[in-house]
Parts: structure tokens; C-alpha cells; sequence
């Protein structure tokens, strides 16, 4: 059975950082993608950045401040994120797709399994 864990989440000021952790078991985060999903309330859920093989991928809105890293000995896929703005705030989600390819890294249908997410909430 898939187990995927977010934790991290919680209110900053705007400018400052903060680091989101998953945690995988049951599923090899070298297999397929990992990738980390946003939704902000009233809005649908969007890509925020993914790991493939050892290739990431970022939305155009976090490029540049946000960073994905895998540790495939601890099995955890974690996102720096700096500067952050009040457009950050929402429910961040972790996600692994064992099948995802190349061209769907973006797409939260390409991805099998979820965490219940972690609240980060950014105050301008």
C-alpha cells in the first residue's frame, strides 16, 4: 500500500521561506514522477513543480524561487520555497506517478497516489 505524507506548512510573512517535506512508502520515489500541487481556495488544483529521473519542472510562477529535491536513501521529495508571496498561499500536495511520462508531468491526472496536503499561508 502507497502511503504519501506532506508536512511543512504554516503562516510566514511575505519574503520569507519555508521547506515542504514527503514522505513515500510503499512506492519508489525514483519510479516514474514526484511532483508537488497547489490549490488555493476557489481555484483548481495547479502544477506547481516535478521530479523525473533526475530532470525538474517548474509552473513559470515559482521558477526561479522554488526548488524540487529527491533523496532516494530517505525516499522523501522535498520543495524549497523562497520569497514567497501571498499568491503561495494554498494547500500543498505531494504526488507520485509510477507511469507518469515526460510530456504529463504537469497534468494531476498523470499522478496515482496523494497526500492529504499541508497549509501554507503567506501574509503580505
Amino acid at each position: 500500500q502507497v502511503h504519501v505524507a506532506e508536512s511543512g506548512g504554516q503562516s510566514v510573512q511575505a519574503g520569507e521561506s519555508l521547506r515542504l517535506a514527503c514522505v513515500v512508502s510503499g512506492h519508489t520515489v525514483n519510479r516514474g514522477a514526484m511532483a508537488w500541487f497547489r490549490q488555493a481556495p476557489g481555484r483548481e488544483r495547479e502544477f506547481v513543480a516535478a521530479v523525473k529521473g533526475g530532470t525538474p519542472y517548474y509552473a513559470d510562477s515559482v521558477k526561479g524561487r522554488f526548488t524540487i529535491s529527491k533523496n532516494s536513501a530517505k525516499n522523501t521529495v522535498d520543495l524549497q520555497m523562497n520569497a514567497l508571496n501571498a499568491e503561495d498561499t494554498a494547500l500543498y500536495f505531494c504526488a507520485a506517478g509510477p507511469s507518469t511520462i515526460t510530456s504529463q508531468v504537469r497534468n494531476p491526472g498523470a499522478y496515482y497516489y496523494w497526500g492529504q496536503g499541508t497549509q501554507v499561508t503567506v501574509s503580505s
